[in-house]
């Protein structure tokens, strides 16, 4: 039985929750989340940390990947390239996310991230998919 991805579940994703990381959609393959820039998310520059539209990318595609796991699997990232094409000072960031493969183990991902309609971030992940052993009261 598929997973599915808890879109608007507070405490689901704590990290998501700390840095205001809200998804508007989560289909098989398919991600969009949003995040509006605010002052904490800003670098000593006063631009976004670039750890900020990082986590946008990694998270909206380990959303679009959740719906192809069973019950018994987690996928964890095996890398992210990201290129950044321009700072981003203000505004709404929206980040889709797409399956490009899908091996059983192994997926491939990608991401594009947009402020206010402009394309500022580009991402490509790999992501492992594994079984999870339960043990009772451990």
């Amino acid at each position: 039985m598929p997973k599915s991805f808890q879109q608007s579940s507070k405490g689901f994703n704590p990290f998501g929750d700390l840095v205001g990381l809200r998804f508007s959609r989560c289909d098989k393959g398919y991600s969009e989340c949003t995040l509006m820039v605010k002052e904490e998310l800003l670098n000593p520059h006063r631009v976004v940390h670039g750890g900020v539209m990082y986590t946008m990318a990694d998270t909206g595609m380990g959303a679009a990947l959740y719906p192809y796991l069973d019950e018994d699997e987690l996928c964890a990232t095996i890398e992210i390239e990201i290129v950044y094409f321009t700072p981003v000072v203000s505004g709404s960031l929206v980040c889709e996310a797409q399956l490009i493969h899908y091996s059983g183990r192994i997926a491939a991902m990608e991401s594009e991230i947009s402020c206010d309609g402009r394309r500022v971030a580009r991402a490509m992940g790999a992501y492992s998919i594994f079984n999870v052993k339960r043990n009772s009261g451990t």
